[in-house]
């Protein structure tokens, strides 16, 4: 209830008169005591630190008198000099601030392109493979060759009656991994 309509009675007393609500209710005519000062009226509380600093945020030298700040206020003509030889400049001109855009556009401007120079590729990893135990390369040899022939029987018993492109590639390494395993075998022997 922000309202300070205050009414006096017949006594001399300050009340609230009574006041309808929305809902259509009404309120209580309320008595208030001599001295009493509504929350909004109230100023706000500053501390001694704020009041110290807001007496030093104005501009002027530190145990300047009061008669020369005002002379100084009233002239106001952008430069004063408050002790001889001293020269305090008021007015301040203001940067004017970059757009984001022109901030982009002058970064633009700075960058430059450069083509990029090409060299000879690095050599290519040879063929071979990295050298591994002859055994383990044995065993994946055999696990690869149990899986064309099991893709084999599939076809054939008609289980898969298209075959992929991979499943197509995969049959015709046969060979390869059958000679690659008689070499390996002969080798280990």
């Amino acid at each position: 209830m922000a309202t300070t309509a205050y009414e006096h009675d017949a006594e001399g007393g300050k009340f609230i008169p009574a006041t309808q609500r929305p809902d259509g209710s009404w309120r209580k005519p309320r008595r208030i005591k001599d001295g009493y000062v509504p929350q909004e009226e109230v100023p706000l509380y500053e501390s001694k630190g704020k009041q110290f600093k807001a007496k030093q945020n104005t501009g002027l030298p530190v145990g300047l008198t009061s008669e020369i700040a005002e002379e100084i206020k009233k002239s106001k003509k952008g430069t004063f000099q408050p002790i001889p030889g001293m020269i305090i400049n008021v007015e301040k001109k203001k940067k004017k601030k970059k757009t984001a855009v022109e901030e982009a556009a002058d970064k633009l401007g700075k960058c430059e392109i450069i083509e990029p120079t090409f060299t000879t590729p690095p050599p290519a990893p040879s063929a071979t493979p990295t050298p591994t135990d002859p055994a383990k390369r044995l065993k994946n040899l055999k696990k690869k060759l149990r899986e064309i022939e099991i893709l084999e029987e599939k076809i054939k018993s008609g289980t898969v009656k298209n075959p992929d492109k991979e499943q197509k590639d995969k049959i015709s390494k046969k060979n390869d991994i059958i000679k690659e395993i008689d070499t390996l075998e002969t080798s280990s022997n």
